[in-house]
């Protein structure tokens, strides 16, 4: 198994995609990392697997998730949590909050895996 990052395209977006296997995501320092390589390569968005998530970036208290997200976000990078994380989200409705309302917009996505990914990449047809 690989245990690096690996760019790809999807409908024309710049995809930095983290294998399960490396550090956490656990704040923003590990966020500095992703995006120095997400720059490093030209990425639009970094998606990194859930079980990856440090458990504290669930806990929205702790303001793990809002300082990761906000290192994305001044770096206008995009970030996509892919996984299950249905145990998090029974431990709390403000997660489940949290991720609904990210997944409603454009910068902080919980995904179930690389076809929802692909789905929400894809171009809309009108």
């Amino acid at each position: 198994m690989t245990t690096e990052n690996t760019l790809r395209t999807v409908h024309g977006t710049r995809v930095l995609t983290c294998p399960s296997d490396g550090p956490a995501l656990d704040g923003e320092s590990a966020a500095l990392d992703l995006i120095g390589d997400a720059f490093g390569r030209d990425a639009q968005l970094v998606t990194v697997p859930a079980e990856r998530v440090g458990s504290e970036f669930f806990r929205l208290r702790s303001g793990v998730a809002g300082a990761v997200v906000q290192k994305f976000a001044n770096y206008r990078l995009r970030l996509a949590v892919l996984g299950d994380i249905s145990a998090h989200l029974e431990a709390s409705s403000a997660l489940r909050d949290f991720v609904r309302e990210s997944n409603r917009g454009h910068q902080l996505w919980f995904l179930t895996d690389e076809r929802d990914l692909d789905d929400r990449l894809a171009p809309t047809r009108d």
